[in-house]
């Protein structure tokens, strides 16, 4: 190929002097273009395709560039771009609550009452405000008020009870924590367990300047934060005294799918970035209403969707507690024009009764991630959505890819040319250790298209957009780092999540590395599968893993279905599965369940069901079920069967 170049060139060259320069174009345009017919046709396809997408995205990613750069100059942190937006909209709704109506003016208010207060409790630049509260405009607030004077704030799962809770205040070092008063006994029962220098703040729900001055009360009750910003006058405004924009602002924990959370760190330029690219990528503008039923503790709803009216001017209608029934109604009576998603919420909406609200609503765009490709057709057509913006991002990452043109079961994508533009990239791994696949030279290598492999972004430090914070805990950061990328001394974050892209360069999430196991010599996706047994048993909940069984190669997959009406029809599953799955991908184990445990973000716990394995002695009350190859049924499974599966005698 290097020849026929050379060639060309040398020949262009002759001719050029021979003939004149316009002779020489009449001649050699043509062979050029045949040329790039002849060899380069995949690349030439693939270019005329994805050339809108990726110029678009290109124009938003350097949108988002000035914007971080305009920020990063002036050195700013979220309460001070938020004043500015606050100069822009005074009266505009900011939030909307129930029947409660908060404008950005009053949001700052209640955020400058709350630094004053907080400043009197001798709160200041690196403190540390640890806050537990349901959803309600006064969350963001209090965070913004406390980040005014420096301090960062851990958003404290409201789920987490016991040793999970005790260590999330902890691991953060805290000064204070604040917490509705809903969570008053979760506190007590903890308190001998954490930091006898921690101070203690209730808040509690009412309207604000009402006549209740009661600071503290008798007994074991805490100082009450409402009163105290009832009788305290707002700080007048000042520029954050913090560590600015790179600095630290918020700690927001994982999921903790498995193990205990640990707290990412979150700055006020990762905030810009990750809610100013789901602004410009999803089209978003300022004129939405957002609607968010997601928990404002997580990344989701306390910083992409409440970013959308902190840094842009939006209205966010925030839901106290997901309902998929409430979904669209919900939209209707708050006027939404954008709605939010995540993990299993739309299947849970789309398993609702159809009604009149699923078309009566304004919702043009819904954004978010974990929808999943097997409803993406019939969840649009059904609510009449225009855009689907799924996202995909770890709290903890310094890359996050957008679907932009809606492309179903897309999570995103990466350009096929000009990949070098946006620092992401899908390596080789082995999909069951996570560990990367490397090259003669201890390179990593690039997965091929429709080859799986897992996300990485490459780190560059100061920059907000390859910047890497990790957690608090600096030994589970390193992990998430892996180096000699594709130069030695690189590094990258690396997210342990196998995606998978096509020839155009659209990504698809394939599962979590570990929880893609193998039997019978092939990898089995328990995403897939999930997904598969969901479809075919109503949209019951599914949630699949790998169990070992003694002298067995591999793990047999293991699938835990939540029946609490008993009306789930075995036989029935065991026949559409055999037509949606490969033999080798069929749960060999069934567990039928009342409920699965769901972390806040609605994603399936799986870790304590796949300790219990399939012993019938550790599960307890739930029914069991193994498959019976030649029957092509699933069977009870009891201590008998478990003892002969066990000695080989059943063989799976």
């Amino acid at each position: 190929m290097s020849f026929v170049v050379a060639g060309l060139a040398a020949a262009f060259v002759a001719v050029w002097l021979y003939y004149g320069f316009l002779s020489t174009l009449t001649l050699f345009v043509p062979l050029l273009l045949l040329y790039g017919v002849l060899f380069h046709w995949k690349w030439i396809y693939v270019a005329l395709r994805t050339a809108p997408r990726d110029l678009l995205a290109l124009s938003c990613y350097i949108r988002l560039l000035w914007l971080t750069r305009t920020f990063a100059k002036k050195n700013w942190t979220l309460p001070d771009m938020f004043h500015e937006t606050v100069s822009q909209y005074p009266d505009k709704p900011c939030f909307l609550h129930q029947d409660d109506v908060w404008t950005f003016k009053e949001v700052e208010d209640f955020s400058l009452r709350v630094t004053a207060v907080l400043k009197a409790q001798d709160i200041k630049k690196g403190s540390v405000v640890a806050i537990l509260m349901n959803n309600c405009p006064q969350m963001p607030a209090i965070w913004l008020g406390a980040g005014r004077l420096g301090a960062v704030c851990p958003l404290i799962n409201t789920n987490q009870r016991g040793n999970a809770l005790v260590h999330s205040i902890n691991v953060a070092n805290c000064d204070v924590i604040i917490f509705s008063e809903d969570y008053q006994s979760v506190i007590q029962e903890v308190a001998g367990q954490l930091n006898s220098s921690l101070k203690y703040l209730k808040f509690t729900h009412r309207p604000l300047n009402t006549t209740n001055t009661e600071v503290k009360a008798s007994g074991d009750d805490f100082p009450d934060l409402t009163s105290l910003l009832e009788t305290t006058p707002p700080a007048p405004w000042t520029l954050a005294d913090a560590e600015g924009f790179h600095g630290k602002l918020l700690y927001i924990y994982t999921s903790g799918t498995t193990g205990l959370p640990k707290a990412a760190v979150i700055s006020s330029s990762r905030i810009v970035f990750m809610a100013a690219g789901l602004h410009y990528l999803g089209g978003i503008t300022s004129d939405d209403t957002v609607y968010c039923p997601l928990p404002l503790y997580h990344t989701a709803g306390g910083v992409i969707s409440v970013g959308q009216a902190l840094l842009f001017g939006c209205t966010v209608a925030v839901k106290t507690k997901f309902s998929a029934s409430q979904y669209f109604p919900d939209c209707i009576k708050f006027k939404a024009t954008v709605a939010h998603y995540i993990g299993e919420m739309c299947r849970y909406v789309l398993a609702t009764p159809p009604s009149p609200a699923d078309t009566q609503h304004s919702v043009r765009t819904i954004f978010g991630n974990g929808m999943r490709p097997q409803i993406w057709d019939e969840f649009v057509k059904r609510f009449n959505i225009k855009r689907v913006a799924e996202f995909y991002g770890a709290t903890e990452g310094n890359a996050n890819i957008v679907n932009i043109d809606s492309k179903p079961g897309a999570i995103g994508f990466v350009s096929r040319i000009i990949p070098q533009v946006y620092p992401i990239a899908i390596i080789k791994v082995d999909q069951e250790t996570g560990e990367p696949i490397r090259d003669s030279n201890g390179l990593c290598q690039l997965a091929a298209a429709e080859e799986p492999g897992v996300f990485i972004g490459k780190i560059s430090a100061g920059n907000p957009a390859r910047a890497f914070l990790g957690y608090v805990d600096k030994s589970a950061s390193d992990k998430k780092v892996v180096r000699d990328v594709f130069a030695k001394g690189d590094s990258a974050f690396i997210s342990g999540d196998i995606l998978i892209s096509d020839e155009l360069g659209y990504l698809y999430f394939r599962d979590r590395t570990g929880d893609t196991f193998r039997w019978r010599g092939e990898n089995v996706s328990t995403t897939e599968v999930e997904a598969a047994v969901s479809r075919v048993a109503g949209n019951r909940d599914a949630v699949v893993y790998g169990v070992e069984v003694p002298n067995t190669e591999g793990r047999a997959g293991m699938c835990g279905v939540v029946d609490a009406s008993g009306s789930l029809d075995l036989t029935q599953l065991a026949r559409d599965l055999a037509k949606d799955l490969p033999a080798y991908a069929r749960p060999v184990f069934v567990r039928v369940m009342d409920s699965v445990d769901m972390t806040g973000t609605f994603k399936m716990k799986k870790t304590d069901l796949q300790k219990e394995g399939f012993d019938p002695s550790v599960v307890g009350k739930d029914k069991l079920y193994y498959h019976d190859a030649k029957l092509g049924q699933y069977l009870p499974l009891g201590p008998e069967e478990y003892e002969k599966i066990i000695n080989g005698q059943i063989r799976l």
